[in-house]
């Protein structure tokens, strides 16, 4: 396998060096963070990878929240068009 050298300017260079990883050259650096994101959506948090169980579950929660707030506010609507059509009879 053959070799580039390939020109970087400073602020492009640190970004690079601070993704490296201890024992990882600039070469694996680069594949590894632009390697296909995988069917598995933890994987595209990059280096938050590690982390993505507790997004998971973040998102989870959240949902929950919302799914509750949302029959909460239908039951209001729901009694409010029932109360309106008792009213209009």
């Amino acid at each position: 396998m053959g070799t580039k050298t390939i020109g970087l300017d400073d602020e492009a260079y640190e970004r690079l060096k601070a993704q490296k990883r201890e024992g990882e050259s600039f070469s694996d650096t680069v594949k590894r963070i632009t390697e296909e994101v995988s069917a598995d959506w933890r994987r595209s948090f990059g280096r938050y990878a590690e982390e993505g169980e507790r997004f998971e579950q973040a998102v989870v929660d959240s949902r929950e929240r919302s799914n509750v707030g949302l029959a909460k506010r239908q039951g209001r609507v729901n009694e409010i068009l029932q109360s309106d059509d008792e009213t209009a009879r």
